[in-house]
């Protein structure tokens, strides 16, 4: 999903006012970015066969209530994840909270285990929520440069997710597929046809403007990322 990547670990951060105000500023600056630079994104209009997954509304946003009503798991709290504060990584072990939960090999696997674990619906005769269009960008920055790699998610009320990413440097366009962990909340996916790379954030996180998240790669290495949730253009049909 990302190919020119940091050694950017989400490992745990003294300064959490700082992120929130760093992770605040890049969400308003890539709106600016993407307005300026891709005032109609609409990756989507060339493939018809995409609408089975609701994307004639994309930019449509759910909330948390919307969600737990929708796929019926029973979730009445959300679980945070927000990396670098509630889950982190320090030596070979993730942590959530002060408590040591898998090794990074573990949690990796683990989010290879939800992505692969959506039932085998077709699209076309699932019901899809919108979860929205997010940009791709690193994460704990406060500046950086325009994003290229943009995401549109939906949920079935299986749990299944799915969706497009989009790279405008390359004019691609992919299909992902993945799923939401009923006892978790984790979420993970890939692209369709492929084990790595594995994209996975909480599904609270994707009720939220921005939606810090991870990327396990085939190497082992795993990169911080945030999803910035973008609104939808005025001139969009």
């Amino acid at each position: 999903m990302v190919s020119d990547r940091m050694a950017n670990r989400p490992d745990r951060i003294e300064n959490r006012q700082q992120l929130q105000d760093n992770r605040l500023e890049r969400r308003d600056e890539v709106r600016n970015q993407v307005q300026e630079n891709h005032p109609r994104l609409d990756f989507w209009s060339d493939h018809p066969n995409w609408a089975a997954w609701r994307i004639n509304r994309p930019y449509r946003w759910a909330t948390w209530g919307a969600i737990t009503g929708w796929v019926g798991y029973g979730w009445s709290e959300p679980a945070s994840y927000s990396y670098g504060e509630s889950v982190y990584y320090e030596g070979d072990s993730v942590y959530y909270g002060d408590q040591a939960v898998a090794t990074t090999e573990e949690y990796a696997q683990q989010a290879e285990a939800i992505a692969s674990s959506a039932p085998p619906v077709a699209a076309e005769n699932a019901e899809w929520m919108p979860l929205g269009v997010f940009a791709i960008t690193p994460d704990d920055q406060a500046d950086g440069p325009d994003p290229t790699l943009f995401l549109q998610l939906a949920i079935s009320r299986e749990g299944i997710i799915a969706g497009t990413l989009h790279n405008t440097a390359t004019g691609t366009t992919q299909t992902i597929e993945g799923a939401a962990d009923k006892q978790s909340q984790r979420c993970a996916w890939n692209v369709v046809g492929k084990s790595r790379p594995i994209m996975e954030t909480g599904i609270s996180n994707l009720t939220q403007d921005t939606a810090p998240s991870l990327i396990h790669f085939a190497d082992g290495q795993t990169q911080q990322v945030l999803l910035v949730r973008l609104e939808e253009p005025a001139n969009q049909p």
